[in-house]
Parts: structure tokens; C-alpha cells; sequence
């Protein structure tokens, strides 16, 4: 078996679960709204695989074997705060690694560190995220890392929407994200398996490649 393939089992079997356990819930019919306002089809929430025991070893292993492929000489696994902290620890465990994690902002007391563990200058690290959407977030976690002296391998990650604005940002960073399931392999996934009809699957991929426009509700495009 190739890379390409286990790539795909791998893809597969994680856009399987995350739709199994509703940890990606996909709602052409009745959109969420997000924080921005923006109506969205889908709503993911990456947490729910930790209390899953069959998914979560599932993604834990599946992160482990990601990191190998792609980033076998990794010193260090750093999670981004909160979401990614559990997965970064079970990873970094399965792969005999030290870690650590990056807080969204400086303490305010004791040490004031924004960095949760030690970390060397030099030392090959890659950052686990659980979800990746506009990137902005995880980009600021590398700069954090980055400026500690860290050499940023690239990122793995549960779930990317793969947004043109999220994949420019990573680009504009150089970086690059490795994850298990995208947006493109779960509507697929869900369309065969019965979750959405298969006449949404152009609705749901024309929201990701523009959440600000709307003509996707009700059933256009």
C-alpha cells in the first residue's frame, strides 16, 4: 500500500467517526451561526472525540503515524490551547516525545510564561491542532513558538475545512498542516452514508470556498 492510499484510509476512516460521534454535524437544512455572524452548514467540535474511547484512539494513532510519515526527526509535540492539549500529550506519548503546550495569552502571574513546558532553541517541533478553519490562530501559536527559538516543522491536525484563506495564511507562514480529514472527504463521506443527500454535497463545497456568501441556503448552487 502507498502513501496515497493509507493517506485515504486513514481520511476515511477519521470522516467516518467525527460523523459518528457528531463531532462534525453537518445542517444544510438549519445552519449554525457563527461568533462572526457568518451562517455555516456545518458545526465541529474536535472534543468530542476524547470521550469516545474507539475514536479516540483512532485519531491518536492516526496523529502519531502523521507525525512519523511526515516529521520522523520531531523532538517535541506542542499543543494549541485549549483543544489541542490533550491530543498533543496522548501523541506525544504514543511517540515516546516530550511536550508542551502554548496559551492563547501570557499569564499574569508567577513566570508569566505563554509557553507550558520546556522548550529549547533549536529543538524540531511540530504543533497539534484539533481544527484548522481560517488558520489564524494556529499561525500565531508557530510565531510564538518560533520567536522561543523553536524550529517549527510544520502542524497535524484532526480536521481542516481547507478555506483559501486558511490554506494562504499557512502558505504566507511557511508551514505547512498535515491532517487526518478534511471538509471535502467528510461531505463526501456523509453523502454516502446517508447523513446529507448527495444534491448537497455543491451547496456544502460552495460554503467552504465562501462562508461570507449565503446563496448556498435553501438549496442554491
Amino acid at each position: 500500500m502507498t502513501i496515497k492510499e493509507i493517506d485515504m484510509e486513514l481520511n476515511e476512516l477519521i470522516a467516518r467517526d467525527l460523523l459518528r460521534i457528531k463531532a462534525v454535524f453537518l445542517r444544510p437544512e438549519d445552519p449554525f451561526i457563527w461568533a462572526s455572524g457568518i451562517k455555516s452548514p456545518v458545526y465541529c467540535d474536535n472534543r468530542l472525540t476524547l470521550s469516545d474511547v474507539e475514536v479516540r484512539a483512532d485519531v491518536e494513532n492516526g496523529l502519531a503515524s502523521t507525525v512519523r510519515k511526515y516529521f520522523g526527526d520531531a523532538e517535541i509535540l506542542m499543543g494549541t490551547s485549549t483543544a489541542g492539549i490533550a491530543h498533543a500529550a496522548i501523541t506525544a506519548h504514543i511517540l515516546g516525545l516530550p511536550m508542551g503546550y502554548v496559551r492563547s495569552g501570557a499569564k499574569d502571574h508567577g513566570r508569566k510564561n505563554q509557553i507550558e513546558g520546556r522548550i529549547e532553541k533549536g529543538q524540531k517541533t511540530v504543533v497539534v491542532e484539533d481544527l484548522i478553519s481560517t488558520g489564524g490562530s494556529v499561525i500565531e501559536v508557530v510565531d510564538i513558538l518560533r520567536e522561543a527559538g523553536a524550529d517549527v516543522l510544520g502542524i497535524v491536525s484532526i480536521f481542516t475545512y481547507g478555506m483559501k484563506k486558511g490554506k494562504d495564511r499557512l502558505e504566507a507562514a511557511g508551514v505547512v498542516n498535515h491532517s487526518l480529514t478534511d471538509f471535502d472527504h467528510v461531505v463526501e463521506t456523509a453523502a454516502r452514508e446517508g447523513y446529507i443527500r448527495p444534491d448537497d454535497i455543491r451547496r456544502l463545497i460552495s460554503f467552504r470556498n465562501d462562508p461570507s456568501d449565503e446563496s448556498w441556503i435553501g438549496g442554491a448552487k
